[in-house]
């Protein structure tokens, strides 16, 4: 179905539109109140639309959508369809790593540990995050760990395992830190009281626990329990201490977050404050990835959004600079995920405003350092990179690398494969994969000459970047061809060299002997790495070609099985000897495929299973 007919049959109702390209990723994830109004404006013509969005139109080539209940409903299905599958064309909270949470455990005796979430699910634990500053975790478990006499052990306690491991109790217990559930000595009613007690000071209620350690430390000096009474004392001491490092910076004992954003280029950066009881308690930092054209309000949102899909700890006021898109539907989402009302709060003056104000400096200074540490990080040549420049006498570091290797099986199924290596590392999203057309028969001179001109014709024509530096995984004849190929363009600047297979000499164009490079070099240890992965790549590619010819070739001639069932039956199995191997059952299972074509492939299968044995 077209995108025309497409857009014809949209419904006037809330949902999520998806827009997608030409190899069904989806490129683009949106939210509207009337999906047909939303949905068709990005193809009423170009006026009024920023270049980003011009882009992006260029590549949809099919358009999907989800109807839901309302514009709440529309905004939460948005942010965890935007996680899930990460758009080019979204806002996007960096996510290259699992965020840190601490986790109580859903136990008779709790345990906090930290733990690392890609996605917040309510499972009956209790996490507080997501942190950024690793050092600042640390040093809260420290504390946790010297105030309350929480275990350690990773045992399931309960009355079964108390009875059974009877006298195995720990040092920690020895220690005083722990009081030995395990053994039965705490009752799960006061263990789980210490457990409440610490969820207060996680949350910044520091003031309740010191009264009640103050207390027992009075209870156990006057009962002439002075170990205890000193143990309280140290106690008391540490959450002054830990107290006095959370700085005072409201006169308002609501819990509150101030979020702001700053942004610069394709980068920007999300800053969380939390206060609680009006103490800073923690502040949170959050790469965003952005487009140029985004403008502060969209990105505000979207962190707004994609950070409070990650937490569960969603205080009664959040505080940021000013208005952003969406407001209300994320104030009504965020009180329906609280449970009490949640309020998003622009001050205009007062104390509010200087927090609003102070949040932005923090995310202004915060953005500035990123922006310098990825400065320095492109202006810095890795090692290895710097040593092949030497060891090659290039004009310039080859910070980008593309290296070329053919497959065939005595000239069948010829194919070939690109990998791409910048500053040392592969980058799997631009390796290229190649089917041989011009060629025929067993010539990997001609190959490699077709693959080389077709690669660098396509980045001419669509003005990517070039590669500083050229390998051929091959000897002089590839090195020979792909010259050959880089000429008839224009691109004879460009340093090209071959590896041998054997030797792994390493041959210039045009010079009859390799290249005097140590074997210890670790520019050479480059070239061995990518050449080695070029090999790989290029292999799994036509092992995987020749399997579906395999496959096509036995069970094409089965009446029933047209091109659409034969490309179902590659989805589900890896190999022939897969398909040899699978029962009728199986078949039916995985395929959907009626039961006389299972049997008919079963018996297929069987028969030249034996022939080729």
């Amino acid at each position: 179905m077209s995108i025309k007919d497409k857009l014809s049959r949209l419904p006037n109702s809330p949902g999520v539109y998806f827009f997608k390209n030409e190899n069904d990723k989806i490129i683009y994830i949106g939210k509207a109140k009337i999906l047909k109004n939303r949905v068709r404006s990005y193809f009423s013509g170009k006026s009024g639309k920023d270049p980003k969005t011009l882009v992006m139109i260029r590549h949809i080539v099919d358009v999907d959508w989800m109807v839901v209940r309302d514009e709440v409903e529309a905004l939460l299905t948005e942010v965890n369809m935007i996680k899930e599958h990460r758009p080019r064309y979204n806002v996007l909270m960096k996510d290259d790593k699992t965020f840190p949470y601490l986790q109580i455990t859903n136990e008779s005796y709790p345990r906090i540990e930290v733990i690392r979430l890609k996605n917040l699910t309510k499972d009956g634990h209790t996490y507080f995050g997501p942190f950024t500053d690793g050092k600042r975790l640390r040093q809260v478990m420290r504390v946790i760990h010297k105030i309350f006499p929480l275990r350690t052990c990773s045992y399931l306690i309960d009355d079964a395992y108390i009875a059974e491991n009877r006298g195995q109790i720990c040092l920690d217990y020895h220690i005083n830190r722990c009081e030995g559930p395990c053994e039965g000595i705490v009752s799960q009613k006061d263990y789980n009281k210490m457990i409440s007690r610490i969820l207060d000071f996680l949350k910044g209620k520091n003031t309740e626990i010191q009264s009640f350690i103050h207390s027992k430390m009075e209870d156990a000096s006057q009962n002439k329990e002075f170990e205890s009474a000193a143990h309280y004392r140290d106690q008391l001491l540490t959450i002054r201490e830990f107290t006095k490092r959370q700085k005072k910076i409201s006169q308002d004992f609501k819990n509150q977050d101030v979020v702001a954003t700053s942004q610069e280029n394709t980068v920007a950066m999300g800053v969380v404050m939390r206060i609680r009881n009006g103490h800073l308690i923690g502040r949170e930092k959050f790469p965003i990835k952005i487009h140029p054209t985004d403008n502060e309000t969209l990105v505000l949102s979207q962190f707004l959004m994609q950070y409070y899909s990650t937490t569960s700890d969603i205080p009664k006021e959040i505080i940021i600079e000013k208005d952003t898109e969406d407001v209300h539907k994320i104030e009504s989402w965020l009180t329906q995920e609280k449970g009490n009302r949640v309020h998003i709060v622009i001050p205009q003056i007062g104390e509010k405003q200087k927090l609003a104000k102070m949040c932005r400096r923090n995310s202004d200074l915060l953005l500035k350092e990123l922006v310098i540490r990825k400065t320095r990080q492109k202006e810095l040549v890795p090692k290895m990179v710097a040593q092949l420049q030497e060891d090659l006498g290039l004009n310039v570091p080859p910070r980008r690398i593309e290296a070329f290797d053919n497959s065939n099986i005595q000239g069948a199924h010829p194919v070939a494969g690109m990998v791409c290596f910048v500053d040392g590392k592969p980058r799997k999203s631009e390796y290229r994969k190649f089917n041989i057309k011009t060629v025929e028969g067993i010539d990997d001179f001609a190959s490699m000459k077709e693959v080389v001109f077709r690669r660098y014709k396509r980045v001419l024509d669509e003005k990517t970047t070039l590669p500083d530096l050229i390998v051929i995984d091959g000897g002089k004849g590839q090195l020979s061809s792909a010259k050959h190929a880089l000429d008839d363009l224009g691109l004879e600047f460009i340093p090209i060299i071959g590896l041998a297979k054997k030797l792994e000499e390493v041959f210039k164009p045009n010079i009859s002997e390799p290249q005097n490079i140590a074997k210890t070099s670790p520019g050479l240890f480059l070239l061995r790495q990518i050449r080695d992965e070029v090999h790989r790549y290029a292999i799994t590619f036509h092992r995987r070609k020749r399997g579906k010819a395999m496959t096509k070739s036995q069970f094409e001639d089965i009446p029933g099985i047209g091109p659409k069932r034969l490309k179902v039956l590659w989805e589900k199995f890896d190999s022939v000897e897969a398909i040899q191997n699978a029962s009728i059952e199986e078949i039916i299972e995985k395929t959907g495929f009626p039961l006389q074509i299972a049997k008919v492939l079963v018996t297929t299968g069987t028969q030249r299973h034996r022939e080729n044995n």
